[in-house]
């Protein structure tokens, strides 16, 4: 008898998880059927790579991110592991400082980041990108790797220590290995940040041939017209590395992000 409510409780719980899943998967569903509209999916994804420089775009968008995620992690990492593990004077308040970034508002950055850029004879490079994309990133990251290391006990620290490691050593031998499931969070969220950044490409980089991926619907609008199918299409194609880099890290991901948004 318990054996049969057993099964029927979980037949009940995986009905109830499929009717909650199906509201986010429609969406999913209707761009893959929109893109294969029109002239058909084989001739709207073609299109795609024929009519627009895809490769070129994407690899430009990968460069920005790879050079993104490295210097949002090396920092974000090293930060978190001073805060949770070392004791220095004004530690809260230099964290409270570095979260203050939380609250500002991108649009208000837009100015002063502008003018630091003319100033830098940085137009048309891609760290005039880079670098407003990793210090946006470090905030939030930040509070997330901070609340994940303090979860890792201090005698595991201490025991290194007293073995003769030093506060690198503890860092790299110690807190990165115990650290896999926040640090994929940081690179996933970064990654997907940076791939599908828009406007400050846009801002700050004219030359065509440096021009980054999410700019490849724009090839099938235009003032009068847009080509839906192949903009569909083109949007199926930019979230595939997304959607393949968080199959890859999928378990440390939400191991790391439940983790790592409560402390």
């Amino acid at each position: 008898m318990s054996t049969r409510i057993s099964k029927n409780k979980r037949i009940l719980q995986n009905v109830v998880m499929v009717a909650f899943v199906i509201p986010f998967v429609f969406p999913l569903i209707s761009v893959i059927a929109r893109s294969a509209q029109g002239e058909g999916f084989i001739v709207n994804y073609k299109a795609v790579f024929l009519r627009s420089p895809f490769f070129q775009f994407a690899a430009n968008s990968l460069y920005i991110a790879f050079f993104t995620v490295l210097i949002t992690f090396i920092t974000t990492m090293l930060s978190a592991y001073a805060f949770s593990k070392i004791n220095f004077r004004g530690r809260s308040t230099l964290f409270i400082l570095l979260l203050g970034g939380l609250v500002l508002p991108s649009i208000a950055l837009v100015v002063p980041l502008f003018i630091m850029v003319a100033k830098l004879g940085a137009f048309n490079t891609y760290w005039a990108v880079i670098i407003p994309l990793a210090a946006g990133a470090i905030p939030f990251n930040l509070l997330l790797a901070k609340n994940y290391m303090d979860s890792i006990q201090n005698e595991i620290v201490e025991a290194a220590e007293i073995d003769g490691c030093n506060k690198l050593q503890v860092f790299i031998r110690i807190i990165l290995p115990l650290s896999k499931p926040i640090s994929s969070v940081i690179v996933i969220l970064t990654f997907l940040a940076s791939w599908n950044e828009f406007f400050l490409p846009v801002l700050f980089i004219q030359d065509p041939t440096k021009q980054v991926v999410a700019q490849v619907p724009q090839y099938f609008s235009s003032i009068y017209t847009s080509d839906y199918p192949k903009i569909f299409a083109a949007l199926i194609l930019i979230s595939l590395p997304t959607l393949i880099l968080y199959l890859v890290f999928q378990k440390n991901f939400e191991r790391g992000l439940s983790a790592g948004a409560v402390k």
